[in-house]
Parts: C-alpha cells; structure tokens; sequence
C-alpha cells in the first residue's frame, strides 16, 4: 500500500485502509456497458449512466486502482478551462455552439460540487476563483486580449489592476491579473475515491489491478479474462497510448508538482490565497497552484521532456531538473517560501491530442465510445464528459449531446522521430519566450509558430 501512498501528496494523505485493491478480473463477465479506466472519467460515466438507467450491468476496469493516473495526481483545479479556446471553437462549430460549449464546463464545476455535497465526499472542497497574475508587459497584454476575447462570449473573466491583483495574491512584480469565480480548489484522490466508492455503493463492479490488453468493438481483453458489452468505453486519458493502435491517438505528457510543508498563518498573510483560490501566471509555459486545506502550497507545471514514442514509465513521475525548477519559480514568486520545507514532489502523464481538441463520442455501429484529451483541465470536463457519454450510450438526444467537442475526432499525431521532435522543441521554444518576455523582448511570432506547429 506505501506505493500507492506515495503517488502524491493526495494519496498520501488517504487512510492506508482505503488504498487496499479490490479484486481483480478473473473470469470472462458479461456486461451492458464496460468502462475502461477507472478515473473521473470512467467513473462520472459509470454514475450518470446507472442513474439514468439503474438496471443497467456496468463494469469498471482499472490497471491499478481507482483515481490511480491524473484523477489522483493533478494540482486540484475544477475549473471550467477547455483545453480549445472559445474563438477556436466559434471558427468550428459558431459563435452560440462555443458560448454553449464554455457555458456547459461551468455547468460542470457547480455538478461535481453538488454530487460531493449529495455523496458525502468531502473532499476538502472551497469555490474561490482563479487568479492568473501578470507579471510582465508581455503577459499583461495577453491578460488584456484574454478579457477581450472572454467578453466577446459572456465568460465572465474580469481584468485586476496591480493593487486587487496584488490583494488576491501577493505574487512579487505583479502588474494585473485576470480573475474568474468559475473554479473550486479540491483534495482529487478524496474525490475520485469517494466516487469510486459512490458508484459501488449502487451496484457497480469494479475491478482494480485489471489492465486492458485490448479494446475491440463489444469486448476488453484483459491478461486474465475478459468483458464482452455492449458498449465499450475507453477512458484511458494519459495512458491511451499503452492500448495497441492508439499510440499516436494521444500522447502522454509529464506534468509535474511539488508542494510545502503547512504553513503558518504569518506567512499566509504575506501570500494571500484568502479564499482558496487557485492561481497561475500569464506565461507560455504553463505554472498552477492552490492553497490547500492543511495549508501546503500544491505548486505544479510542465517543462518534463516527452519521451520517445509515447513511453510512459513510473520513472518519468519523477524530474529532479523540473522539481528544481518548480522550487525556484516558487520562490521567486513567493520569497517567504524560501524558508518551508518542500515535503512532497510528484507527478504524471497527462493526454493531449494532435490538435488539443479534448473530445467525446460513441459509435453505435461498434459500440465504441471515448473521451479525453483534456490537456490537464479534466477535474471538470471529465464530468461533463460522463454526463454526455450516459446520454449518448442511452440515446438520449441532450444540449450536452449537440456541443462542438461531441464526435470531434483529432487526427493521429506524426511517427517518431517527428513527435519527439516536435513536442520537445515546442517545449524548449516556451521556456526561451518566457526567458526573452523576462528580459523585455516580445517573442510573438516565436511563440505563435510553435502554437500553429502544435496545432493549437
């Protein structure tokens, strides 16, 4: 059990009583719906689809246990951030199916509160808002085109001068920030385990340590056994490219967090975060925090390398040059910290499609159906994505079933050695725009170019 413990500051803080696997597969099964994963995604569509059908017989299948992969191990956002921004979404689908598409992700953050609250899970749970700082002129014209383009779909993101910015989060040379209320910092292993157990409690099987050695239309192989259904649902997210022909279908991306000793009131006060709110800066390379609830600093962002040909390993949890980072951004931002103890690093891979679209769909023909994509932002959007996914898998046609992401389908991302190429030149073209914008210079047309090579 200590190895499960010691996936994250989250799991570690779990009672080494709730962390005992349940049983593995280990007799062919027959089911009307199998769900692969059992993660937020996997297990949000295990839940709405027994309330909408209680007679239902579903299945979960997981590799580890349940909340095992980014649903155990992500920053503690439920936000109502869509990895596809909503001008992007206007240019595909228009302007009403992207407001109705951001107006749904937000629908999502209040849903996963109210079915904690109805559930009993608590989750150490407070809806503050995010705060995003801008600490540079480059960062500061982004906050003001975010809020432009924000206002221009009703998303309810406002722009903070130097001194509310400040009295939100006592960042050093903050500028501005924007600020949203759409977002609930959360404990996520409290949240996925208690789901977990929510949905067994109504009759759901779950089996723990069963990897999935195959999907195929109506049936999971496992080593040992398998389920034949009538539906398949793949919810594999950041470990999608482990499946036999979906390597290229998303690949697997190392984020990494560190997180403080609990810290006392005093040092609070020279930080902000009075409400529990989550926060980030503007720059290209991607940072997150939260306060949390015993008081730690969770801090977290990207820079590991990907690995060739979408290689996933426990070993790459785990980047001393990004935790060294980590720590230095910390205290930049937060010089008080450079006294606290940083008493938890950890990390893992987290899915992203060619074009970052996140997506959700079901095949009838084949009884195939799937989501993921998130990019990092999936506390929320995998429960929007269960939501749709009951509705699609039971026929039901839904606002949910009609949003733009619905049977979005992203094309495979290039053979190595391009995609290693290219994600990690990307990578390294971020870190340089954000060294250049530090110093005074504006690397637009670099930072533009590695997004439209991205495809983002």
């Amino acid at each position: 059990m200590s190895s499960y413990r010691d996936l994250s500051l989250w799991f570690d803080q779990l009672s080494p009583a709730t962390l005992q696997p349940r049983h593995p597969l280990a007799r062919d099964v027959e089911a009307d719906v199998a769900i692969v994963g059992a993660g937020f995604t996997g297990l949000w569509t295990a839940y709405y689809l027994h309330e909408l059908d209680p007679t239902l017989r579903i299945v979960v299948l997981e590799s580890q246990v349940a909340g095992f992969g980014a649903s155990g191990r992500n920053g503690g956002w439920c936000s109502a951030l869509f990895p596809v921004s909503a001008a992007t979404l206007a240019q595909e689908a228009g302007h009403d199916a992207a407001v109705a598409q951001y107006r749904a992700q937000r629908g999502a953050v209040r849903e996963v509160l109210r079915v904690a609250a109805e559930q009993d899970i608590d989750a150490d749970i407070a809806l503050g808002g995010t705060v995003v700082v801008a600490r540079s002129t480059a960062q500061l014209d982004r906050a003001r085109a975010e809020v432009a383009e924000a206002d221009d779909f009703g998303l309810d993101i406002s722009l903070l001068d130097a001194d509310a910015a400040g009295a939100r989060l006592a960042a050093t040379d903050v500028l501005g920030a924007t600020y949203t209320p759409h977002c609930a910092v959360l404990q996520p292993a409290k949240l996925v385990r208690g789901l977990a157990d929510a949905v067994e409690r109504r009759g759901v099987t779950i089996y723990e340590r069963s990897t999935a050695t195959r999907i195929e239309p109506h049936t999971v192989h496992t080593a040992l056994a398998r389920v034949r259904a009538g539906t398949v649902v793949r919810a594999t997210e950041g470990y999608t490219a482990r499946l036999p022909g979906s390597r290229r279908a998303l690949v697997p991306v190392y984020s990494l967090i560190i997180a403080t000793e609990p810290l006392p009131d005093t040092m609070w006060e020279q930080i902000g975060l009075r409400e529990r709110e989550t926060f980030a800066d503007h720059r290209n390379l991607i940072i997150y925090g939260q306060r949390s609830a015993d008081g730690r600093v969770v801090f977290g962002g990207r820079g590991a390398p990907y690995h060739w040909s979408s290689r996933i390993e426990p070993a790459y949890d785990r980047e001393p040059r990004v935790f060294d980072a980590l720590e230095r951004t910390l205290h930049e931002l937060f010089p008080v910290l450079r006294s606290a103890r940083i008493t938890h690093r950890w990390g893992g891979p987290l899915g992203i499609a060619r074009d970052w679209h996140a997506s959700v769909g079901h095949d009838s023909d084949t009884g195939l159906a799937w989501a993921g994509g998130y990019v990092g932002d999936g506390v929320a959007t995998a429960n929007l994505a269960g939501q749709t996914l009951a509705d699609l898998i039971t026929d039901r046609d839904t606002e949910r079933t009609s949003l733009p992401w619905v049977g979005h389908r992203s094309r495979s991302w290039e053979p190595e050695p391009l995609r290693w190429l290219g994600a990690n030149l990307g990578l390294r073209a971020m870190e340089w725009a954000d060294h250049a914008e530090a110093a005074g210079r504006r690397p637009s047309r670099t930072v533009g170019a590695v997004n439209a090579m991205m495809g983002r």
